[in-house]
């Protein structure tokens, strides 16, 4: 078990040291997430001052923490559905992973994670000292720092774990460009990146929240802005946790499926 730990562990770091080595593209990453972030500034805080200085429980503070830590959190969420298991199926190297004494599955999250965890270092931290900078609002209580730090943890495995089901797609289909696209405009817009879940009309929000997709941004947010309170931060979690035993459940369902369907050129 120990042996077994310290191989995906092996991997997180690959994926970290991975990242860390594209500092322009962080850079770049950085520079949109401010622009798209001052520009939802714009938009949304003219809204709630056109609601009368509240809309649906966020004043301008909140909508402000709202704004800069969705934007922070964007390099480290996967919501377009890019995972590198699409490729390696395409070309025929993943039969050399099912040669590996790892779990595919299980390897693709850890090296992804590893990738997401640096992303944070660039755009997040930076995006959320902008967000101080303009007035965004602290949480009150002391216990929403670790609970939403463990949130945002098990919303960035979600997202790269509901991405790898898009990209295992390509066990059955040569292509799989056209689910990623699919998957990239609704996981953005129902993970409450554009608007916050809580202004959806109530048939929109009751879809938005029968899907994995606010588990993986919408309640972190919620729980780091201090939106929901200890009791309600702890039933996020368990929802985020239970969406997350779900599609691991799948990825492994389908994976087996895969390789039993999988057909590799010339051997």
């Amino acid at each position: 078990m120990r042996a077994t730990i310290r191989v995906y562990w092996r991997l997180l770091r690959a994926g970290f040291r991975r990242q860390s080595a594209y500092r322009l593209a962080a850079l770049g990453g950085l520079v949109a997430n401010t622009t798209f972030g001052l520009l939802k500034m714009a938009v949304l805080l003219a809204t709630v001052r056109a609601a009368g200085g509240e809309l649906a429980g966020y004043d301008t503070a909140m909508m402000s923490t709202y704004i800069w830590l969705s934007q922070g959190l964007l390099g480290s969420m996967n919501l377009d559905g890019r995972v590198d298991i699409a490729e390696r199926i395409k070309d025929g190297r993943v039969a050399v992973d099912f040669l590996r004494p790892v779990d595919v599955q299980a390897a693709e999250i850890a090296t992804e994670v590893g990738r997401a965890l640096f992303s944070l270092l660039p755009r997040g931290v930076p995006a959320v000292a902008m967000g101080l900078a303009v007035g965004m609002a602290l949480p009150e209580s002391a216990a929403a720092y670790p609970l939403g730090a463990f949130s945002l943890l098990i919303g960035i495995v979600l997202s790269i774990a509901t991405a790898y089901l898009v990209g295992i797609c390509g066990f059955w289909l040569v292509e799989t460009r056209g689910v990623q696209i699919c998957y990239m405009v609704l996981s953005g817009f129902l993970a409450g990146l554009f608007v916050p879940v809580r202004i959806f009309p109530p048939w929109l929000a009751a879809i938005a929240t029968a899907t994995p997709f606010p588990a993986m941004m919408m309640y972190p947010v919620d729980i780091l802005a201090g939106r929901a309170n200890t009791t309600e931060a702890l039933g996020l979690v368990a929802v985020q946790c239970a969406w997350l035993a779900g599609v691991v459940a799948a990825g492994q369902a389908l994976t087996r499926a895969g390789r039993r369907h999988l057909e590799i050129q010339g051997g």
